[in-house]
Parts: C-alpha cells; sequence; structure tokens
C-alpha cells in the first residue's frame, strides 16, 4: 500500500499530503488530551488524588476545580473541531489534486502515444479508465486518508491511555492488532471482488459502446431486445459486486462490533477483579474504549475499500505506463516539407506486435503531386496502414517515406503531419456549432476563409441556414445526412491547406447520391491537393488517376 500511495501523490501534491498529516496529529493529540482531563475532572468531583495528570496541571498552572477543568476540556474540544474542519478540506484538496492530476497523467500518455500502440487500444477501455477506473481511485485515496487519520487518532489515544492505565491499554491494543490481523482473508477478497468489478466495467462499457456505435444496424436488424439484454447483463454483475463487497463490508462491522464489546468487557472485568483499579481510572478508559472501537472499524473498513480500489489503481498505472513506454520521442521542431514533384513510399514493411504476417510487405508507391490516387483491397489488406505511413502517423520498419525523392528524418516525419489531412468513415464531429468544428482544424481563420472552405467542399449550404457558421449540429453531427456530415468533415480538412489530403473509406457507409455529392466535391480538387483514396469501391475510387490493390499486406497490381 505505501509505494502504491507514493505513486499516486506526485511530487506536486506531497506539500498537501505533509499539510493533511500534521492536521491528523493535531487532531490526535487534542483528543488524547481531552480524555486524559477526564481524570483530573473526576478527581476534583470526588476532591480525591489527581495523580500524575493533576501535578502535571498544577505544575502550568491550572488550578484543579471543577470549572477551570472543564473550561480547558471545552476549549480543547473547540480547538480540535477547527483543527478537523481544516483537515476535512485538506483532506478533499489532496483528493481533488491527485485524482486531477491522475486523469492529466492518464490524457497526456494517451495523447502522447505512438500511433501503433493507440490503434491496438480498445476505446471503451480506455474511457472506462479515465472515467470509472480513476473515480474508483479517488476512492480508494479518500478511504487511504481517512484510514490513515483513525491509524494516528488511535495513536493518540493509545498515548493516552498508557497515561491513565498502560495495562489496561496494552491489553486493549493486543487486542486490536489481532482483530486487524484476523480480517486479512477478507481484505484479500475484498480485492479478488475488486478485480471481479474492473471486468465487469470493462464488458459493460465495451458492450455500451459497441451498441451505440451500431444503434442503427440494431434497430435495423430488430436486436432490441438483445441490445437490452446484453446491457442489463452487464449492470447486474456491477450489482451482484457491489453487493458482495457490502455483504462482506457488513460481515466485518458485526464480528467488530461483537468482538470488540467482549474484549472491552474482559478488560473492564481484570481491571476490577484483578487489578483493583478505581472508578476514577476505569471511567476514562470506557470512554477511551468506546471511542477507539469504532476508530478500529473504520481503519478496518479503509483498508478494507482500498484493497478493493487497488485493482482500478493497478489498471490506471498499468494503461499510464503501457502509453508512456510508446511515448513518441521529444523532437526538434521543423518547418513541414513542400511537395512539389511527388510523395512516394520505396521498400516499405510494417509489423505490428503479435500480428502473424507483416501489415505491410516491401510496397512502394509514388503519388504525383497534385493527383488523385485510389488504394484498394479487401479488409485487413493493410490499407489503412499504409494511409498512416503516407500520413506520417507511424514510421515503417523498413524502407522510407520521401517527399520530393527525400527521405523523411522522424523530425521531419512528424513535421509532414502539418500538411496532411484525414476524412475518415466515421466523422468525428463536435456537438457544437458549425464555426467550432471547423476552426479545430484552423483556430484562427476568419469567416471569409471558412466560408470558401465550405464552398471548395461543395458545403456551401450551411450559410443558408438562419445561424450559419454558428447552427449547432447536435451530438456527432447527427441532425445531418451522411454526406452533408463527411461534406463538412472535407471542409474542416481543407482548411489545414494540406499537400495530402486522404480520405480512408470516407464515403463506405453513405448512399449513392450523398456518394456522388462527397465525389463532385473531391474532383474539384484535382491538380490543387494530393489525394489518396483508401476504399473497397464505390463512385470516388473512379476518379482516381491510378488505383493500386493490397492483398495481404502485399501490392498484386
Amino acid at each position: 500500500m505505501p509505494s502504491l500511495l507514493l505513486r499516486l501523490i506526485g511530487p506536486a501534491q506531497r506539500g498537501l499530503a505533509l499539510r493533511l498529516v500534521l492536521l491528523m496529529i493535531a487532531s490526535a493529540l487534542t483528543e488524547s488530551i481531552g480524555v486524559m482531563l477526564l481524570v483530573p475532572m473526576l478527581a476534583a468531583i470526588e476532591s480525591g488524588a489527581s495523580g500524575v495528570l493533576g501535578k502535571a496541571l498544577q505544575a502550568i498552572g491550572v488550578p484543579l476545580a471543577l470549572a477551570p477543568m472543564l473550561a480547558l476540556f471545552v476549549a480543547i474540544v473547540a480547538l480540535r473541531s477547527v483543527i478537523n474542519l481544516a483537515r476535512n478540506r485538506s483532506s478533499i484538496r489532496l483528493e481533488l489534486a491527485v485524482t486531477d492530476d491522475l486523469r492529466h497523467r492518464a490524457w497526456r500518455a494517451l495523447l502522447g502515444a505512438d500511433w501503433r500502440t493507440l490503434a491496438t487500444m480498445r476505446r471503451s477501455d480506455s474511457i472506462g479508465m479515465l472515467i470509472a477506473n480513476i473515480d474508483r481511485a479517488a476512492s480508494g485515496i479518500n478511504q487511504a486518508t481517512t484510514g490513515l487519520a483513525a491509524l494516528i487518532t488511535l495513536g493518540g489515544l493509545g498515548l493516552a491511555g498508557l497515561v491513565i492505565a498502560p495495562a489496561v491499554t496494552l491489553g486493549g491494543l493486543l487486542g486490536g492488532l489481532l482483530v486487524l490481523l484476523a480480517y486479512g482473508g477478507m481484505r484479500r477478497r475484498a480485492g479478488q471482488l475488486g478485480d471481479r468489478l474492473g471486468t465487469a466495467y470493462r464488458v459493460t462499457y465495451g458492450s455500451l459502446s459497441d451498441s451505440l456505435a451500431a444503434l442503427r444496424t440494431v434497430k435495423s436488424l430488430g436486436g432490441e431486445a438483445r441490445a437490452e439484454r446484453d446491457a442489463f447483463a452487464g449492470f447486474a454483475e456491477l450489482s451482484n459486486a457491489r453487493l458482495d463487497f457490502q455483504r462482506d463490508l457488513g460481515l466485518g462491522q458485526l464480528a467488530l462490533q461483537t468482538g470488540g464489546a467482549a474484549v472491552l468487557a474482559l478488560l473492564v472485568w481484570l481491571a476490577v477483579g484483578r487489578w483493583n483499579l478505581g472508578a476514577g481510572t476505569i471511567l476514562p478508559i470506557v470512554a477511551l474504549f468506546a471511542r477507539t472501537m469504532p476508530l478500529i472499524g473504520v481503519l478496518q473498513e479503509c483498508w478494507q475499500n482500498f484493497s478493493h480500489a487497488r485493482p482500478a489503481i493497478g489498471e490506471v498505472f498499468a494503461l499510464i505506463d503501457r502509453a508512456e513506454a510508446s511515448r513518441e520521442p521529444e523532437l526538434p521542431t521543423a518547418p513541414p516539407p513542400e511537395l512539389h514533384r511527388s510523395i512516394s513510399l520505396q521498400d516499405v514493411s510494417v509489423q505490428f506486435a503479435g500480428a502473424g504476417r507483416p501489415a505491410l510487405d516491401r510496397v512502394s508507391i509514388e503519388i504525383p503531386a497534385g493527383a488523385i490516387v485510389a488504394v484498394t483491397g479487401p479488409s485487413g489488406s493493410g490499407k489503412s496502414t499504409l494511409a498512416d505511413i503516407l500520413g506520417g502517423l507511424i514510421s515503417p520498419d523498413h524502407g522510407a517515406l520521401l517527399v520530393d525523392g527525400i527521405a523523411l528524418d522522424p523530425v521531419q516525419r512528424r513535421a509532414w503531419r502539418a500538411r496532411v489531412a484525414y476524412v475518415q468513415q466515421d466523422p468525428a464531429l463536435l456537438a457544437d456549432t458549425v464555426r467550432a468544428n471547423l476552426l479545430w482544424a484552423a483556430p484562427e481563420a476568419d469567416a471569409k476563409r471558412l466560408a470558401a472552405a465550405l464552398g471548395a467542399a461543395a458545403c456551401g449550404f450551411v450559410l443558408d441556414w438562419p445561424q450559419g457558421l454558428d447552427t449547432r449540429i447536435g451530438d456527432g453531427g447527427r441532425p445531418l445526412s451522411g454526406g452533408e456530415r463527411q461534406r463538412l468533415m472535407l471542409a474542416r480538412a481543407l482548411l489545414r491547406d494540406p499537400a495530402l489530403l486522404i480520405l480512408d473509406e470516407a464515403t463506405s457507409a453513405l448512399d449513392a447520391e450523398n456518394e456522388a455529392q462527397v465525389a463532385a466535391a473531391i474532383a474539384g480538387l484535382k491538380g490543387k491537393v494530393t489525394v489518396l483514396i483508401i476504399a473497397h469501391r464505390g463512385t470516388l475510387t473512379e476518379l482516381a488517376e491510378r488505383t493500386w490493390r493490397l492483398e495481404g499486406g502485399r501490392l498484386v497490381s
């Protein structure tokens, strides 16, 4: 647990963590002092001997009368309340700071990872990590800080008990330690239930993500009932995992309360019948034990909850480590290469880890500047990998990407991305205005430049809408037709003033009419932009001046 907490709490949060620990110690000290004051207060009531505590109070000028003792007790309780208020605020600030930092680290790691790694990650797993798992990690942080506060308070109360009645306190501490050790199996089970909950989250997120992405297909096939069954099976597993964990927590509290009461009864019997302690000592000890038993329960519950959250924290760090291990190296900036004559691949091969064969196997092609060309082939033939190489997203394992005959080194390849624009099969549109979607590609573009891009993409109809560029297009542009969405994507791509435009299955989901509209817009780019069409077949490929076919990662024509 300590090593995991140290990794969770980064350098930026350690000042907050230190402040929180100091406030916990101050709270524990004030509580232990308050408990110890019960002895001289009872002595003052009985007008009896005050013992060591009474003499210590007299030494600092506090009279052993009931009124001053009560006033001091109230002052200490008030001070402890103020400290606890500050402690709770610090605890929340630490939890939020660690959670925000963890999300930033995870998102930064994903954004900085090499495209090869990102392409193999399931989107629903990444979303689940960024939301559900980090929320569970936040819960683990909360349980860790709450448990640490309980542990420090127990330490302070233990010191108070050792001052009041050492033998009874040592017996209680031994009993509490045995109780915590006895819960080891339950904490291990909590970890197993945490793994089970994590699996249920992954399965449920994946199922929902797939169903939402294919909702049109689900409805067209009449698969609503099956999608509902699959989703609710996942929800049921989430509920069952939580219920099993809550049952274990309840059983643990039942055993703790019963066992604690038995230990307290035994110690009181020994104090009265064997050690001959008076009421002035026994009553504060009973009060102390009445306070410590719930704290032991809190400590055990927090420990169990943290064990339950630990698998989620481990999954977050595993994904961060995987993404950071494939992080693209920091490279100096360079001006993007200019394309005047041609872009080409020379004897390029790409082998993905775990794949049985190369995604591309010694592929060589040359695309003249300003030309429209196409690459066709069945699914899995390597078309998208070829597009990723030409776009500079990944580097080949063998061979080279050349612009105007010059092989691009890593710095130039990274810079080349600024001259490449993609239009993919699934429109990546924000639930915002047309203007906001376009400005994603060129934040500095003015209305005139936006209108020009819309016109070049045969998307000028946007300007005729009542709100024009400020029309909100909804989640993923769903109110628009498929052709309108793709042409809007094309307009955004053209705002980058690309040297190379890649259309990756851009019209595969469109009907013939919408595909023809997109094709007309692409035809108007001939000679102005180099266009690479990735497709199985269709109207777009008919625009190509040259077509290559890939099968099994190899060029066959």
